[in-house]
């Protein structure tokens, strides 16, 4: 543990100095509208949502608003995100439970968020780090797929992942941690042909299928 600590160390020194000014990708200008992008990111990426949320917020604008939209209009607005009729559903859900449970104000606690339809740990840490500055990993596939590879972990399951990465990373690091990850995965340790031959971090990466 303490070797994988001190190996994880120095790969945080290099993501920190590779990735400077991290933040999440989905444009919001509140807690509410992050919560919303959030939902409709799964299994989609940032900068089809960010697409689809500028014209959505412009004629919603508050958990009231989309209670009481039409179930079709809702879907034809978030359609070109996937999974569009589950995803308004889960929308919907949980925009009423904002409201009758919560005053229509998104929550700032992991154990309120994850009460709410459609919102796991990861949206819920989401939120929570980029909305509120609340520390929260957040586990998306990106990292997944790099935990495993770097040998944080040997889990599948993303809560395991959370509370294996929880207890290697300081807590105030958690968020930007989360965050180097993806933008990491997004530039090298891709899901298909990582570039293993330009990782600044490969020294540190005991992958045994790494590309030549």
């Amino acid at each position: 543990m303490q070797d994988t600590r001190k190996r994880l160390d120095n790969i945080r020194k290099k993501l920190r100095k590779m990735y400077p000014h991290v933040k999440t990708q989905l444009e919001h200008r509140n807690p509410f509208e992050l919560l919303v992008a959030t939902i409709l990111s799964a299994q989609c990426t940032d900068r089809q949502v960010n697409m689809v949320s500028r014209k959505l917020f412009n004629g919603l604008k508050t958990p009231k608003d989309f209670v009481e939209v039409d179930t079709r209009e809702l879907e034809g607005l978030i359609r070109s995100t996937g999974y569009f009729r589950n995803k308004t559903k889960n929308i919907k859900a949980c925009a009423a439970a904002l409201e009758d449970n919560f005053d229509g104000e998104v929550p700032g606690t992991l154990d309120e968020l994850v009460t709410l339809p459609g919102v796991g740990r990861k949206t819920a840490n989401v939120v929570l780090g980029a909305a509120f500055g609340i520390p929260g990993i957040v586990v998306d596939t990106h990292v997944s797929r790099i935990s495993r590879r770097l040998g944080l972990t040997t889990q599948k399951d993303p809560v395991k992942i959370e509370f294996d990465l929880m207890d290697l990373v300081p807590k105030r690091a958690w968020n930007d941690f989360s965050l180097h990850l993806i933008y990491f995965g997004r530039e090298y340790c891709t899901a298909r042909k990582p570039r293993c031959p330009e990782c600044p971090i490969r020294r540190q990466c005991p992958y045994p299928d790494k590309t030549k």
